[in-house]
């Protein structure tokens, strides 16, 4: 509004009070909204070139991927968003292992363990050799409480937000073979048609600029649960760099699983892998930058990394 200088105004519905999370990407292109906020994974297949760049891809930071998700999305602009404007992307934080009692330094040490992970996290854990099982992250602490699942694939964040560090004696920060999920702003088409020039500038600029203010928010969210850890005991494990390869060769068959299903539903492998290579550029070029500005993250390589 202030921008504008009046001329948008904003009415906010919050906690699904217009629409439930499943439910806003529908409801911005029918009208329902204006705009909406939500993400790709509670509509699995729906944004099939998006859930691409949400592959473990190696994502050192919600900072960098953030910013990756949105080149590959400036790239590309996949035809799954054709319905809406996109106004930003971002992500959470790469994923690492919460445990409960046995830690893990390699990947023989997963083996077996039971722990929880849903969607593609599941297949990541079963492409470690760890038995993943469904549960619903607000149930997850009693789980892990409860000896059902020996641990849980999530964002260090957790550690506070649900409490995990109560019943976590080690996490591993296995950011290199984590998947992420992109959550989007959408604009209703005809909305975004219907603005004045000046005022579709300014939603440009205020894009660029609460893209970069998401970056930052799901960058530092990991802070909080690594504060929580600390103060609980909670053991943090980094992976050697030797490791962490060994790792990572290891989840190459669900990302090219996923290629093939993508190949199947007509896709040209040439272009999926051009765009996987775009990706990891963009990854390192990301990578180079959160160096050179010294914006200190949870996970990722020493050089960025928080102790």
């Amino acid at each position: 509004e202030k921008r504008t200088n009046g001329t948008v105004k904003v009415d906010f519905y919050g906690g699904e009070a217009l629409l439930s999370a499943t439910k806003v990407y529908d409801g911005v292109v029918q009208g329902i909204a204006d705009i909406g906020f939500s993400h790709v994974a509670y509509t699995v297949g729906r944004f099939p070139i998006t859930e691409l760049a949400d592959l473990p891809h190696g994502y050192p930071s919600a900072w960098v991927s953030t910013h990756v998700v949105n080149d590959f999305y400036e790239r590309y602009k996949p035809e799954e968003w054709k319905d809406t404007k996109v106004l930003w992307l971002n992500t959470q934080p790469p994923q690492v292992l919460i445990l409960a009692k046995k830690p893990v330094y390699k990947l023989e040490d997963l083996k077996g363990l039971t722990i929880r992970g849903t969607g593609r996290t599941s297949e990541i854990l079963k492409a470690l050799g760890a038995v993943p099982k469904p549960v619903p992250m607000p149930e997850t602490y009693e789980a892990i409480s409860r000896g059902v699942v020996e641990g849980s694939m999530t964002a260090i964040e957790t550690l506070k937000s649900f409490r995990l560090a109560e019943v976590a004696k080690y996490v591993t920060l296995c950011y290199g073979v984590a998947d992420v999920y992109t959550f989007y702003v959408v604009m209703n088409k005809r909305t975004w048609e219907s603005l004045p020039g000046e005022v579709q500038k300014v939603f440009d600029e205020l894009s660029k600029e609460y893209r970069e203010k998401a970056a930052r928010v799901w960058n530092d969210v990991d802070f909080e649960g690594l504060k929580a850890g600390k103060e609980k005991g909670v053991t943090f494990i980094n992976l050697t760099e030797d490791e962490m390869k060994k790792w990572q060769e290891a989840v190459q068959p669900v990302v090219e699983a996923y290629l093939k299903e993508l190949e199947k539903a007509g896709h040209s492998r040439a272009k999926l892998n051009e765009m996987i290579s775009y990706i990891k550029e963009r990854t390192r070029y990301w990578l180079d930058r959160q160096k050179e500005l010294g914006i200190k993250s949870v996970t990722g390589p020493k050089e960025i990394r928080a102790e």
